[in-house]
């Protein structure tokens, strides 16, 4: 599934060619996706301006003219293609301005789009409920601290918890984990303050650098040009099982499942 980086990168994409353009046709290919397409999406998206783009969690926006914000989620395999080739048969939704086309592919059809009042946002229901962007400067020591305050549950399922941390996913909660030293076991009531103030530099600093590879490719996840992002390649733990740890400590990349995902760790230096 695309995460943070990957939706991030996708709107810094799509923003070079729709910030500042008029949509000059919007089609939808099928009735739904995940969920249905909004009735209205078609008329209020044909003639509107983009004013700007922006994310919020794994969430795309995209701001018109209208006081309306499209919002897209990319599912399992979603993603925009600018100026395709040729047609795909899953191009389900179509943006087109003066210069440039943009589809909306999804195999796999887990992606949905939404379409909100902009001064909704904050209390659109998803959003209401989400923690603080852990790129944003409300995501701090003293927050976390308060929010995992007599938590019994494991620190990376707190981390998944989108009402404590927006956006994170399991790539990214295992990579910032071990950067921080700390065992995803351990209860996130019993993390001390000195681990959340290396926690929260691990989580912005392993998001930033995903954001500037282009994300991880993995499985049908492409930028909207169709380039591959290449933060796979720096993984220390995820999906690195029996392999050396990177930090030649001795310890060795072990995976077990915890809240039904996979979870990846050095037990030598995660504690």
């Amino acid at each position: 599934m695309p995460e943070l980086p990957e939706v991030e990168t996708t709107v810094r994409g799509l923003a070079r060619f729709l910030e500042g353009e008029r949509i000059t046709r919007a089609a939808v290919n099928r009735p739904d996706m995940r969920r249905p397409f909004p009735p209205q999406l078609v008329q209020a998206m044909t003639g509107a301006t983009i004013s700007s783009l922006g994310r919020r969690a794994k969430y795309g926006l995209l701001h018109t003219d209208r006081d309306q914000t499209l919002i897209f989620h990319l599912g399992m395999s979603g993603r925009w293609r600018i100026d395709p080739d040729s047609p795909d048969k899953h191009d389900h939704f179509i943006l087109e301005t003066a210069g440039h086309h943009f589809a909306l592919c999804d195999p796999r059809r887990f992606g949905w789009v939404d379409l909100v009042d902009t001064q909704s946002l904050p209390t659109w229901p998803s959003f209401a409920a989400m923690g603080p962007e852990p790129l944003g400067d409300s995501l701090t020591v003293d927050y976390l601290k308060q929010a995992l305050a007599g938590r019994k549950q494991a620190i990376k399922l707190c981390l998944l918890d989108q009402s404590i941390i927006a956006g994170l996913g399991n790539i990214y909660v295992c990579e910032a984990l071990h950067h921080a030293g700390i065992h995803p076991r351990k209860a996130g009531g019993k993390v001390s303050k000195p681990a959340l103030a290396r926690l929260i530099p691990a989580i912005q600093n392993v998001l930033t650098q995903s954001i500037h590879d282009g994300g991880s490719s993995l499985r049908d996840y492409a930028q909207p040009d169709g380039e591959l992002g290449y933060f796979a390649t720096r993984f220390d733990v995820y999906g690195r099982e029996g392999d050396a740890c990177h930090r030649e400590d001795g310890g060795i990349i072990r995976r077990f499942a915890q809240g039904g995902r996979s979870t990846w760790f050095c037990p030598r230096c995660q504690r």
